[in-house]
């Protein structure tokens, strides 16, 4: 069974239909009438609804009964459903299935702009189709609609690190075919997710190696900013109760932090860094400047941190309690000087990575950042 759909807005772009289909088909370009593609606040996925006067651009392709129950199980954890509409194409009118919204947005909802959604969404929403996808059979899709803004944050992490590689000059530059994966199966998902692969890697002395089955815990890109006043010497640090100490057995769950958080699908990790400052500490944060990017576990996390020190006016005061409620955050605020900070990184009560790698930025870069370089 072959069938006509109608796909629009983040489903026409090329990496989502090659996720629907497995491979690039022949498009068609077709239009909706009556119809306007349009965005509600708050949601960056484009929606198919009737419009009066107006014209829905899109493409028609054809699909075979793989493809249809691919696009079928995607409709339903975007609660959406498969609609019959009629399109026009330059062959003449044409039926075909369009996804539409089974709830449709009431209010702030706007026109579509394609070029502005691209730069910002094209790529993360290509890639948590693409995500959703590989879940067909392992998953229900109302659960992973409840998942889906996290989803989102994994696919924006992985968008950036397909956008921002990183260079590899003394280590080995992996080629295609130098990693095989047999499967990958979503063995836990709540908040976060644990993956398990089955595959073969590229052995330094050559050729693949034998099969191994490794598990990635899954969190999605995060920045931390460590606030820092020129003028009096000082940092703002933060302190809250930890989950992951606790599970080691160490007595002491409460640790002194950089501000930090997980980078938000749709924004920079610039942006995440001023938001966090804010949600975490109260402070509106001058210049940044980027200490590192780096992999704090990459072993068994596939979390990547972006490290900034932030120039900030930390006058007596600043420190307070801070957090969000929805959240469940209880966030103490701590001023030092640099001198107490070295002391506490020395001392070992500072044992956080991204805290001790933008402690250790810092030290280097401290006299230039007070001489206003």
């Amino acid at each position: 069974m072959i069938e006509d759909v109608f796909l629009h807005g983040a489903l026409a772009l090329p990496a989502s239909r090659r996720a629907i289909l497995g491979a690039d088909r022949t498009e068609i370009p077709a239009s909706l009438g009556d119809h306007a593609i349009l965005i509600a606040r708050d949601d960056p996925w484009p929606h198919l609804l009737p419009e009066k006067g107006q014209k829905a651009e899109g493409i028609v392709l054809r699909l075979d009964l793989d493809g249809l129950a691919r696009l079928e199980f995607l409709a339903e954890v975007l609660d959406q459903s498969l609609a019959l509409v009629t399109v026009a194409t330059e062959a003449g009118h044409r039926t075909a299935r369009a996804l539409v919204p089974i709830h449709p947005p009431s209010d702030g909802v706007k026109p579509w702009l394609q070029g502005p959604w691209s730069v910002q969404w094209g790529a993360t929403l290509a890639a948590t189709v693409e995500d959703v996808l590989a879940l067909q059979g392992q998953a229900d899709p109302a659960r992973i609609r409840r998942r889906l803004r996290l989803m989102m944050v994994r696919a924006s992490s992985r968008a950036r690190a397909v956008a921002q590689p990183a260079p590899a000059t003394l280590r080995h530059d992996a080629r295609p075919g130098d990693v095989a994966t047999r499967s990958v199966r979503q063995t836990y998902a709540n908040f976060f997710a644990v993956e398990e692969y089955d595959l073969r890697h590229a052995r330094f002395r050559g050729g693949l190696g034998p099969e191994v089955n490794r598990a990635v815990f899954i969190s999605g890109d995060a920045v931390t900013v460590l606030p820092y006043d020129p003028v009096r010497d000082r940092v703002l640090l933060i302190e809250q109760f930890r989950p992951g100490p606790l599970a080691r057995g160490d007595r002491q769950p409460w640790l002194l932090e950089a501000i930090a958080g997980r980078i938000d699908p749709g924004e920079t990790p610039e942006e995440s860094a001023r938001r966090e400052a804010v949600e975490e500490a109260g402070l509106v944060i001058g210049p940044m400047h980027f200490a590192a990017g780096y992999y704090p576990s990459p072993g068994a996390k596939a979390e990547y941190l972006y490290s900034y020190v932030a120039l900030t006016d930390l006058p007596d005061g600043s420190a307070g309690t801070f957090g969000l409620a929805e959240e469940s955050e209880d966030i103490r605020g701590h001023l030092i000087g640099f001198d107490r900070l070295m002391d506490l990184t020395a001392s070992g009560e500072i044992n956080n990575a991204p805290l001790l790698v933008t402690v250790l930025w810092l030290a280097a870069n401290r006299d230039r950042l007070r001489q206003g370089g």
